[in-house]
């Protein structure tokens, strides 16, 4: 022993304790001693010093070996014990270690005994300490895991697959019940609850790739769909586990749960996004050249075939043939009609290419397409607006212009409508048009459906303007569409 110790002496007469005391420094310690008789000097005495040990007598009915160990228990404080008495028996030695005490010692006859045990028991009780450190941090350990594992979005598991193929969940976090449905108690007793959960179609991956990370000892990663009793929508889930050998050569798995639906979900309709999109850009092209084709055909028609005319008459012009005045007053007259015909057609076309109307703003230009509207299909449109003109950025003006045209369209082909009231009006940095039909209404199906180009190449180029379209309708009554985009070109 190399540091010095702090021993109390209870319950001893001076000349015991004095012998004692020789023969612990017979025995080679270093040490510092104290005495104490009475029952009310020993909490004070206790107290006031860090004892390393306490010998105690069994003589003393006020304070003797039973008092010590009781006031210890009682007051749960480890310190050594031993019971140097100077009377006593094997029974004896049994009762007080089993009440505490780390030895019994004869003062008579095995005082050769007390240095060594004093020894031990400092030992012993060194060991218990770094125990009771040990299982403090380890419980330390387990409620800072699961205060964190109660706090994250899905469900932290163990997971052992033991060599006889039988499967087990040796931890299950709280989070069971939010995801599954399931309490940790119940899945850690029926395992096989999970799986029951994975719908048929998905259990063989889960299956697989479970298999595959035991054996080569990867990381288990599995996304499936799984059913919770009694919850009519499927959950997309998705498994992260790393697995290790267990100490009966199993494997044990680590790993969480999370719920992934509205992941799953995002991911579905940015794929039915692009899908659209694509086939969007695909009819829009066509379109384009469509209309490419049908500008060319009237340019080669109209225009070419009516230039062509005008060409032969003046061809009979310019022969060396005498004519009469009559014949080139006839010509002229002709290739005047010819060219007011040109005139008309370059006109025609230019306006279905850019109306000239729009250089006079957007309500002029709105105005004048609900007019030629019901001029063409004598189905009645009726304008509204409460300002004379709305000043608007001339692209935009453009696309907005184009939208309406894409409604009446819409109406012509498809409403079977008598009548069509048009709304336009400006609010708080949006513009908004509404078109409403009394014709047979349309369904959400309708709107929807692989083929409706018409209002999917509306929305896109509202949303393009970072605005909106919506579309209500009444079966066998009216359909209302309404479009709002920011004049300023601002985000929805």
């Amino acid at each position: 022993m190399t540091r010095t110790l702090n021993i109390l002496l209870v319950g001893y007469l001076a000349e015991d304790a004095e012998h004692i005391c020789r023969m612990l420094r017979v025995g080679g310690l270093c040490f510092n001693s104290e005495c104490v008789n009475t029952i009310d000097a020993f909490p004070r005495v206790l107290a006031g010093c860090s004892w390393d040990v306490i010998l105690c007598d069994d003589t003393m009915s006020e304070l003797g070996a039973e008092r010590v160990l009781s006031h210890l228990a009682t007051h749960h404080l480890a310190i050594s014990v031993i019971v140097v008495s100077s009377h006593g028996s094997d029974d004896s030695t049994a009762y007080f270690v089993e009440a505490g005490a780390q030895d019994f010692i004869l003062m008579n006859c095995c005082m050769a005994r007390l240095v060594p045990a004093i020894q031990r028991s400092l030992k012993q009780m060194e060991t218990l300490q770094h125990i009771r450190e040990t299982q403090l941090a380890l419980q330390k350990s387990e409620a800072h895991f699961r205060a964190i594992a109660s706090n994250l979005p899905g469900l932290v598991f163990q997971f052992l697959l033991n060599q006889d193929g039988s499967k087990s969940f040796s931890y299950v976090s709280e989070g069971s019940v939010m995801l599954l449905g399931i309490s940790p108690t119940a899945l850690i007793e029926q395992p096989d609850l999970f799986t029951d959960l994975i719908l048929p179609e998905d259990k063989v991956s889960y299956n697989e790739l479970m298999q595959a990370s035991a054996k080569h000892f990867s990381t288990w990663n599995w996304e499936g769909r799984i059913q919770v009793k009694g919850d009519p929508d499927i959950k997309w889930v998705s498994l992260r586990a790393t697995p290790r050998r267990s100490h009966n050569d199993g494997v044990l798995w680590d790993g969480i749960v999370m719920n992934i639906s509205r992941n799953k979900l995002a991911e579905t309709e940015i794929a039915r996004s692009h899908a659209r999109l694509a086939e969007l850009t695909s009819y829009l092209q066509k379109v384009k050249e469509h209309e490419r084709a049908r500008i060319a055909r009237e340019i080669h028609d109209d225009i070419g075939g009516t230039l062509t005319a005008i060409k032969c008459e003046l061809l009979l012009c310019m022969d060396a043939k005498p004519r009469k005045p009559d014949f080139y007053q006839q010509k002229a007259a002709s290739i005047e009609e010819l060219v007011d015909y040109v005139i008309d057609s370059t006109r025609r076309i230019a306006m279905d290419l850019r109306p000239g109307i729009l250089d006079f703003g957007i309500v002029a230009a709105i105005q004048w397409q609900a007019r030629e509207f019901s001029k063409r299909t004598e189905i009645s449109c009726q304008f509204y607006c409460d300002s004379e003109d709305i000043p608007l950025d001339a692209d935009l003006a453009i696309a907005i212009f184009r939208i309406f045209q894409e409604i009446l369209t819409n109406i012509s082909k498809h409403a079977g409508a008598l009548n069509v009231r048009v709304k336009l009006f400006e609010r708080e940095g949006w513009i908004f048009l509404e078109a409403t039909d009394n014709g047979r209404g349309i369904r959400e199906s309708d709107i929807n459906k692989p083929g409706s180009f018409g209002i999917r190449g509306i929305r896109e180029r509202c949303q393009q303007l970072g605005g909106d379209l919506y579309v209500n309708g009444i079966p066998e009554k009216e359909t209302c569409v309404i479009i709002q985009i920011p004049v300023n070109g601002k985000e929805q």
